[in-house]
């Protein structure tokens, strides 16, 4: 005796044959940890932002200038009704700031009070890293005002040194912004 299925019915039992024939996935094999940040470069330098502490990396947005600033201060976007102060990060740092503006980024930052965007010479996207192989930087490769926002660096193709945006936002220099 053939009973009439409804659709639903013969839905479900095709499902069951298909998942029945079906192969397994092959097996992943189990990768290390990573630890995952922003890659940019400042001058010849390059760095790497923890994911956590970088809200959205944006293209260099139209400003408008404040006065009574100092000169790294770069001036304040409105970023989707929010005004958002914009900082020349290798200015803050006393270096120039890459002529090629094509290539220039702005790295947002939101911690705790503090909502601003920092622009840098160039963002290279997501970079990982094996979550072990964090080293200290070696003295002389960090210089001056930097080293307090420097946490350790990585080793691939070059140096990358993790730069921590929340460290910097603490900081009184970066809120002092009276000229």
């Amino acid at each position: 005796m053939n009973q009439s299925l409804t659709a639903f019915e013969l839905l479900l039992q095709i499902d069951q044959r298909c998942r029945l024939l079906a192969a397994d996935l092959p097996s992943q094999p189990t990768g290390q940890d990573s630890w995952s940040g922003i890659g940019f470069r400042l001058g010849e330098y390059w760095y790497v932002a923890p994911m956590s502490e970088v809200s959205e990396v944006l293209h260099e947005p139209r400003l408008t200038q404040v006065p009574g600033v100092k000169s790294w201060v770069r001036g304040v976007a409105n970023l989707r009704g929010r005004l958002l102060p914009v900082m020349d990060l290798c200015g803050f740092f006393g270096h120039e700031l890459s002529a090629a503006r094509r290539q220039r980024r702005v790295l947002v930052v939101e911690h705790q009070e503090v909502f601003a965007g920092l622009m840098v010479d160039e963002v290279f996207g997501l970079q990982h890293f094996a979550q072990g192989s964090l080293q200290p930087v070696p003295a002389e490769d960090v210089q001056g005002a930097m080293s307090a926002f420097v946490e350790g660096c990585y080793q691939r193709e070059q140096t990358w040194r993790v730069f921590s945006p929340h460290a910097l936002a603490r900081s009184q220099g970066f809120m002092n912004i009276a000229a």
